[in-house]
């Protein structure tokens, strides 16, 4: 930017804001990702300006830092968690003020950027931030949990007393998903590591199978809803557990061809989805917070300046939980 010399400056300007933010010129490695100095956004009409406190790393950041996916080539900065402060509002926003404490998941895909000091979003996005929770907290919740709300509740509408096989029970979504399951008053069966076992009882699970050392066709059946989150040969498998009429929701970006056909062979039923931003679910989410029946596992935290550091971490697909990002402190 070229500084202005004159004597009286137009009117018009404004000093220009910046903020630090992890972008990406190039798609590959964690090498990828660096801090930069960037202009900080205002909020549009219908959108709120957040003052990043926390925002969660999920398997879609470092799969979009790998390939682009949905957001196609760089430059751009990741991250649809966001819990923070509102900074300011845009034209019609009245359901939130600055000051107030929020939490969300910003739109998928095309709304990414939220590993940065500030982010905007769409103030429906957005629900206020239990007080008793703290920002790493609510950080790490908005699209695992709205995930596994999605899947088991809108698509699965999940009931009590029905059986529930998690896959990947230990993991972000995973854990998430059992201790939405329980608090809907469902038989939670999980799979994961010996290792993790105690953690997955923890959560509510009724059971636990170690599929290192158990074919989980062979020890599970009459399910009424799997969650899987693993994809692959694991879904077409999963679908042998399921009673007639029962449900496995996918909660990958992309379906074995194999599926549909061998669930219609069963006489059962399969779903792929993706996550939606979703005020409705994130005020769920938060109510189950408040009553003490849904929290998030954090393994660990990075500052923004170590988001290669956590996306590491990440990939190496042994974390608890969840990993998230401060962004102050």
């Amino acid at each position: 930017m070229t500084e202005n010399t004159t004597s009286t400056p137009a009117p018009t300007m404004k000093a220009v804001r910046t903020m630090k933010a992890v972008s990406q010129h190039a798609l590959g490695d964690v090498d990828v990702l660096e801090l930069v100095e960037t202009a900080r956004p205002e909020p549009g009409v219908g959108q709120i300006l957040v003052a990043v406190h926390a925002a969660g790393v999920n398997p879609t950041d470092w799969k979009h830092r790998r390939h682009g996916i949905f957001l196609g080539e760089p430059p751009f900065t990741l991250g649809w968690d966001v819990s923070g402060t509102v900074e300011a509002v845009g034209l019609g926003v009245t359901l939130f003020q600055p000051g107030d404490e929020v939490f969300g998941m910003l739109p998928y895909p095309h709304g990414a950027g939220s590993h940065a000091e500030y982010v905007t979003g769409p103030t429906r996005a957005f629900v206020p931030k239990p007080a008793a929770l703290s920002h790493v907290e609510a950080g790490a919740l908005p699209l695992a949990a709205l995930t596994a709300w999605q899947a088991l509740v809108d698509n699965a509408q999940l009931e009590p007393g029905q059986r529930v096989l998690v896959h990947a029970a230990a993991g972000g979504v995973g854990h998430l998903a059992v201790q939405i399951a329980k608090a809907r008053g469902a038989y939670v069966i999980g799979t994961a590591s010996a290792a993790k076992h105690d953690f997955v009882r923890g959560l509510g699970a009724d059971e636990v199978i170690d599929y290192r050392t158990v074919d989980f066709t062979e020890a599970v059946s009459d399910v009424d809803v799997v969650l899987d989150a693993l994809g692959g040969e694991n879904a077409l498998r999963s679908l042998e557990v399921l009673r007639p009429g029962g449900m496995m929701v996918s909660i990958l970006p992309g379906e074995v061809a194999e599926v549909p056909e061998r669930a219609r062979e069963l006489g059962v039923r399969s779903k792929v989805m993706i996550v939606e931003h979703d005020q409705a679910g994130m005020a769920a989410i938060a109510a189950l917070v408040e009553s003490g029946q849904l929290r998030a596992h954090v393994s660990g935290t990075y500052p923004l300046g170590e988001a290669a550091k956590a996306h590491a971490e990440g990939e190496t697909g042994r974390v608890t939980g969840k990993l998230v990002l401060t962004a102050r402190p």
